[in-house]
């Protein structure tokens, strides 16, 4: 089992930045991708970005350019730096791992408004 921890979001202005974090409560970047997701009501979850276990990086074709995925694999946490924001970038973002099967975390808001 695992346990995926988010924090970070908030309220922005847009243009400002906000960075995510998700702390996985055991070792699990080398063998599993990490990926963050986010959903609006009445539309479906997507991804935003997400890593392999080699450390290959995909995005978004929203995000490319502004948003950029890392890990510290010591600390087993995950990040998500978004610059620039947008208010069509107001969403709950969640934290994913495809390790033993798949877990998300709770999520966490961000809102881009002024």
């Amino acid at each position: 089992q695992v346990q995926l921890v988010e924090s970070g979001g908030g309220l922005v202005q847009p243009g400002r930045s906000l960075r995510l974090s998700c702390a996985a409560s055991r070792s699990i970047f080398s063998i599993a991708a990490m990926g963050w997701y986010r959903q609006v009501p009445g539309k479906e979850r997507e991804l935003v970005a997400d890593v392999t276990s080699l450390g290959i990086k995909n995005y978004a074709d929203s995000v490319k350019g502004r948003f950029t995925i890392s890990r510290d694999l010591a600390k087993n946490t995950v990040y998500l730096q978004m610059n620039n924001l947008k208010p069509e970038d107001t969403a709950v973002y969640y934290c994913h791992t495809d390790a033993a099967g798949g877990y998300w975390g709770q999520g966490t808001q961000v809102t881009v408004s002024s």
